[in-house]
């Protein structure tokens, strides 16, 4: 079952949880189907690439891993911490996401 997330590509985070907790980023890429993100300068791993083709260079780089969409909050400029987002249908059927804590539409 896919989950339903209210997170999408670009939306600034602050992560709540865990040994990076407290750090903001932007959401990179989202995973829906193993319910992750992938948040810019957040979960930093090393990574020992060995060269495929003649030219491309071998050695060690760092690149950020997913983690779950439950340890980040949407952050909010007005309210300046992590909220919880909610969503408005309008009678056209269009929705938009708005912060829970100010009522600011996203």
């Amino acid at each position: 079952m896919i989950a339903k997330m209210k997170l999408k590509k670009g939306d600034m985070v602050i992560v709540n949880s865990g040994s990076e907790k407290g750090k903001k980023g932007e959401i990179i890429a989202v995973s829906p189907k193993t319910n992750k993100v992938i948040v810019k300068g957040v979960n930093v791993r090393t990574k020992h690439v060995k060269a495929r083709k003649q030219g491309q260079e071998s050695g060690i780089i760092k690149r950020e891993c997913p983690i779950d969409a439950s340890k980040v909050n949407f952050y909010c400029d007005k309210c300046d911490k992590g909220v919880r987002l909610g969503i408005n249908v309008a009678e056209d059927g269009t929705k938009t996401r708005f912060c829970k804590k100010c009522n600011e539409v996203k």
